[in-house]
């Protein structure tokens, strides 16, 4: 893939307006647009057909984690949309994570389990009642998708090593948390350069602020696509 085509720039944006101004100035120039739950809820389904037309693909990445039949749904629905990838919980369990292939069906979409947010740190993923570490608790979601079929996984630019190490190539790794060395890591927790976290694996890097905050966008995202491309 083309350094661009790495590229996944999230949406995080209140209004169908400013979504728009970004897909204008962004698209073409990098391989995704995530549509995320700020988006979603206030433009709805919408918003991702509209992205589509434009040519652009799609992430939607509302990490579905509900019960099974309703996950199973919201998987075939998010197909019928044409996404590229969606994103369900983990750790919703092993019925759950089952129930979204079924929902997926012949669907096209990359499945991506998400494992432990980057915004945790291991004693915060103590408070909500994991007794692991971050990197086992990645690691024991990781071994339940790969069991249940779902060949791509979220995770931050930390467990990249771990994660290529036991299971090589068969995983889609996204990677969020990803921070140029000219940019903040803001509410970030584990956070890494574009270029050593594709070094260490990472398949896709989703790079937000510093390119949707910058005062130009398109300016900012051609700045990372050539740290990218003149590190590979």
């Amino acid at each position: 893939m083309a350094a661009k085509d790495k590229i996944i720039v999230p949406l995080d944006v209140p209004t169908v307006d400013a979504a728009r101004r970004l897909v204008h100035q962004l698209g073409g120039i990098i391989g995704f647009f995530k549509v995320g739950c700020q988006l979603f809820t206030a433009a709805g389904p919408s918003i991702v057909e509209e992205i589509k037309t434009s040519g652009s693909k799609v992430f939607l990445d509302l990490k579905f984690h509900d019960i099974p039949n309703t996950v199973c749904h919201a998987v075939e629905s998010a197909c019928g949309l044409g996404v590229d990838m969606l994103t369900i919980h983990l750790s919703g369990g092993r019925s759950m994570c089952t129930a979204a292939m079924a929902g997926k069906g012949d669907g096209k979409a990359l499945v991506l389990g998400v494992t432990v947010l980057t915004s945790l740190t291991d004693e915060e993923v103590g408070e909500v009642g994991f007794r692991a570490p971050v990197k086992d608790q990645v690691m024991l979601l990781a071994n339940l998708a790969k069991e249940v079929g779902i060949s791509g996984l979220v995770a931050s630019p930390q467990e990249l090593t771990v994660l290529r190490n036991h299971f090589g190539s068969f995983f889609t790794v996204v990677v969020p948390g990803i921070r140029p060395e000219w940019s903040k890591a803001d509410d970030q927790k584990r956070t890494m350069a574009p270029s050593e976290a594709l070094r260490e694996g990472a398949d896709y890097l989703v790079v937000g602020r510093p390119i949707t905050a910058a005062e130009v966008p398109r300016e900012a995202a051609e700045r990372v696509i050539d740290d990218i491309a003149r590190s590979s």
